[in-house]
């Protein structure tokens, strides 16, 4: 029965969002379980994409992403895959009419890390950004105002502006990684091999006025939304702070992280100020 393919494939892109981000996973967790597992699904399907052009190192990535998004485009139109992770993406994708711009977006850059490791003007810098995470944004917007067109182009630019910052500040956590590992630079115009606390704090800026134009939307989402997504912008926001004690020579030999036991704290905090409808 198809129906039993459908739950096997809903239950692998939850199994992915759990095994492969536990902050992820616990905001996902936070949301209503009428929209939870579209936002799996949606997960799954960048996650898969990530890993093939920042994991596979042994195995032929351009060839993979192309299979990968050949796959994507059959299971769009065939509205069935048998990639389980595909198939549950393709769900989501018809019950939101989900534009295809947005993934086909997301593909491109990471189709773009395969070969690009600097990024030299800001519009380079925007357009990877706008492709790898305010899409993201704007797919799980799609589902948090249950495909309603209004309240979408309402709420559009802050989806975009806190898909914004939670990318920066990966990147800025994950600088170590990204630049000695992946011989990859997203900041442009910054010298990582030798980063001062100036060129920190202006990508510390730029991500602070990110998250301040985000958090006016988050206060604006439905309640089967919010609590989830406010609890996404408070992990990050604590990993900002975070970044923020750790001096620019020392910040690209480290990887930042928040523990379990803050994690508890901060899901904690969120679910206060929730209830106090504070937000």
């Amino acid at each position: 029965m198809k129906s039993i393919f459908d739950t096997v494939s809903r239950t692998c892109s939850k199994a992915v969002t759990n095994a492969y981000s536990t902050s992820f996973s616990m905001a996902t967790k936070m949301l209503a379980p009428s929209i939870r597992q579209d936002i799996y699904n949606i997960y799954g399907f960048v996650r898969f994409a990530d890993e093939i052009v920042d994991s596979f190192h042994d195995y032929d990535k351009e060839n993979l992403l192309n299979d990968f998004t050949i796959e994507l485009e059959k299971a769009i139109e065939a509205k069935i895959s048998l990639n389980p992770i595909l198939n549950a993406f393709q769900e989501t994708v018809h019950k939101y009419q989900i534009d295809p711009s947005l993934y086909k977006s997301f593909l491109k850059s990471m189709r773009l890390d395969l070969h690009k490791s600097t990024y030299l003007t800001q519009e380079e810098y925007k357009e990877y950004i706008y492709g790898s995470a305010d899409v993201v944004g704007l797919m799980c917007l799609k589902v948090f105002v249950n495909g309603d067109v209004k309240r979408y182009e309402e709420l559009r630019e802050s989806a975009m502006s806190l898909g914004s910052a939670f990318q920066k500040v990966n990147f800025l956590r994950d600088l170590k990684a990204d630049f000695e590992d992946l011989s990859r630079s997203y900041f442009p115009n910054t010298n990582l091999e030798a980063l001062d606390e100036v060129s920190k704090q202006k990508i510390i800026d730029e991500i602070e006025a990110d998250f301040l134009a985000g958090y006016k939307g988050i206060v604006q989402l439905p309640p089967e939304a919010k609590f989830g997504v406010y609890t996404a912008y408070i992990y990050y926001s604590k990993l900002l702070n975070k970044l923020k004690k750790v001096p620019s020579h020392e910040i690209k030999n480290s990887r930042i992280s928040v523990p379990v036991y803050q994690k508890a704290g901060l899901l904690a905090k969120s679910y206060i100020s929730y209830r106090l409808n504070i937000l």
